[in-house]
């Protein structure tokens, strides 16, 4: 009897510890902040100096990469709606109140799914949010949208990439480039 209990005390320990890690995602999640050292902020000298870089707005999206396959109209289809990644569509947590494309909104967390073509992109914000991908995508729930321009990188950008930077007095803008495309969205802080 002893020994049973200790076999299935060993058994189950065993396979408590023995779970299995999912596997290494190869789209990584990332994420990007304005102010750009905001998760850094308590690394500062001073209460000031970390106020400064209380984080307004945070991007968590995931990374695919070129891996030398034609991206735009091929692998991300004109004219099609994309989550702007891998995987889940990507999050937009806004600490402050914003303003894009002419509406504004509130402080909160929201997806963003992109519309591309040759020539323009144009962005989504959606209150629905813990989406795969856009295949429940409703765009009923579309609070926001802008339209930008593409250009041409001048060198290939091998994974998918998100950046948020300041590019004037109160405007961040949400710049976005893959391949050798890139767009940019103006957010306005409120």
């Amino acid at each position: 009897m002893k020994t049973l209990l200790i076999f299935t005390f060993f058994t189950v320990c065993t396979s408590l510890f023995a779970q299995d890690f999912e596997k290494v995602d190869p789209s990584p999640l990332d994420v990007t902040y304005y102010p750009a050292k905001a998760a850094k902020r308590f690394f500062e000298s001073s209460p000031d100096k970390i106020a400064a870089l209380n984080p307004k707005i945070k991007v968590l999206y995931s990374r695919p990469q070129k891996k030398g396959r034609e991206i735009f109209g091929n692998l991300v289809p004109f004219d099609k709606l994309w989550r702007a990644g891998a995987n889940e569509i990507p999050e937009l947590i806004l600490n402050v109140p914003v303003e894009i494309g002419g509406k504004i909104i509130e402080t909160g967390t929201y997806s963003f799914a992109i519309l591309p073509t040759k020539d323009n992109w144009t962005l989504y914000i959606n209150s629905a949010t813990d989406m795969w991908g856009v295949y429940t995508y409703d765009k009923s729930k579309n609070i926001a949208e802008a339209k930008a321009a593409t250009v041409t990188s001048k060198s290939d950008i091998e994974a998918f990439s998100i950046a948020l930077y300041k590019k004037s007095e109160n405007t961040v803008h949400l710049k976005m480039g893959w391949d050798k495309t890139v767009a940019e969205f103006p957010i306005i802080l409120k």
